[in-house]
């Protein structure tokens, strides 16, 4: 039976209404809410709110539950897990649930050898031990980051971030030593170039410019990448983008830490979104998926790159065995089917949304891979001015219509949906995504 949303209040209803207004007594101010969606129970790919309205949920909480709210497997997991260990900090003492996934993680990572893993408790946490990780193996101060990379907002993690002003504003003095330049952002080249007959000069600048005026390679410890820049607007770089780039990281023995948090664990429709790209990165950072909505984090490393020395590096809570049993069942369900499905609903909405473009101006780029598609809206294609304002009141719209999704970058709307959405899901989002886009862009 085909399941459509169901607004039954003006949003937001009375209970949540009322659920706000103490939340905004008592909860940090500095959480960034674009509509009072106030969630009650949540499952499959239907979110239900304090008063019953229920949501299409093509966020998955921001690129997490990738099997899905409240998967049955995942919670039998969490249940058993809960009934014979919640603690004991895998720091300090040994349980299986750790070292199990942290096996697992190395069978699955790009490249050979052995690999090591060390557990956090979010996407910022990974990214914070990669960046120690690098500093600590190399004896490098320096690194490169990107412009429009969101790595978290931890004080490292912040200072390898270049997405918005507002996440450093009266944070400075952040950590020194990291030079941002620009990704591999065709739709808008920073150089006001053409791809392919550019030369990838983007990736070419970083060793025929940066390395020769004023960035002396040999003290740069890592270069820190999103296989797609997720938070920046769901930039698709050009397939030989990471391994030209990689073998300029190879040439001068500079580590590639690639920061999968939000493109990793089966979203793109491969376990990592580097594959996509035929590199094997040195240390990569994964969260989010990793566990279907338990709090994990994961940096994974090649043993010989992991070498800090016992008390360099550790969490109280990384590693819960809680959150290792859910990532074991997530990992399960990515392998069993839905890295698949990833794939072919993925190809299925970005060949409707293509086909849709030819029809909308405001559409100006239809990109993404698997389930990680952006939309990036515009005034006009010819001078691609962003269109920001339609942006956010597209979001707002197809939340009242009930479908829920988030935007990314200044004027890009973000598809992010469970890994286990249905034809029929694809289909009912795009139908709805189509009504607020009309009625947004006529005024």
């Amino acid at each position: 039976i085909m399941k459509y949303p169901s607004i039954k209040t003006p949003l937001p209803g009375p209970r949540a209404s009322a659920l706000v207004e103490v939340d905004n007594t008592f909860v940090s101010p500095s959480y960034t809410r674009i509509y009072p969606l106030v969630v009650k129970e949540a499952h499959g790919v239907w979110v239900t709110d304090a008063d019953d309205n229920v949501f299409l949920d093509f966020t998955a909480g921001i690129a997490v539950c990738a099997t899905g709210h409240c998967h049955p497997d995942v919670v039998g997991a969490i249940k058993d897990q809960a009934d014979r260990l919640l603690h004991m900090s895998g720091t300090d003492f040994y349980y299986e649930p750790q070292i199990s996934l942290a096996r697992k993680l190395a069978s699955l990572a790009p490249g050979e050898g052995v690999k090591r893993t060390y557990f956090g408790n979010s996407g910022a946490e990974a990214i914070e031990a990669a960046f120690k990780l690098a500093r600590y193996h190399t004896r490098r101060e320096l690194n490169i980051a990107f412009f429009g990379a969101f790595h978290g907002r931890t004080m490292g993690a912040l200072s390898l971030t270049a997405s918005k002003t507002i996440q450093k504003k009266h944070y400075y003095p952040v950590v020194p030593g990291i030079t941002h330049i620009p990704f591999a952002y065709c739709y808008r080249c920073p150089y006001n170039l053409c791809y392919p007959e550019c030369g990838l000069y983007c990736v070419h600048w970083v060793e025929d410019t940066l390395f020769r005026t004023t960035m002396p390679p040999e003290e740069v410890a890592a270069i820190f990448v999103e296989p797609i820049q997720g938070e920046g607007g769901y930039i698709v770089p050009p397939p030989e983008f990471h391994t030209e780039l990689h073998k300029i990281a190879r040439k001068y023995d500079i580590l590639y830490v690639t920061d999968e948090v939000q493109s990793g664990m089966g979203r793109t429709g491969k376990m990592f979104a580097m594959e996509h790209f035929g590199v094997a990165p040195d240390i990569t950072a994964l969260a989010k998926g990793i566990a279907s909505g338990m709090p994990l984090g994961a940096t994974i490393a090649r043993q010989e790159i992991m070498n800090w020395e016992a008390g360099s590096h550790a969490s109280t809570f990384g590693g819960n065995p809680v959150s290792c049993r859910a990532a074991l069942s997530t990992i399960k369900l990515l392998e069993e089917s839905l890295m698949a499905n990833a794939t072919l609903q993925g190809e299925r909405m970005i060949l409707k949304l293509r086909d849709m473009q030819k029809h909308y101006e405001c559409m100006g780029d239809v990109r993404g891979k698997g389930l990680m598609i952006g939309v990036e809206l515009v005034k006009d294609r010819a001078s691609k001015e962003r269109a920001s304002d339609w942006r956010n009141r597209l979001v707002r719209r197809a939340f009242e219509k009930g479908l829920l999704l988030l935007g990314c970058g200044e004027n890009t709307i973000r598809f992010c949906p469970p890994l286990i959405v249905t034809a029929e899901d694809v289909d009912l989002c795009l139908t709805i995504f189509e009504e607020a886009l009309r009625e947004v862009t006529n005024g």
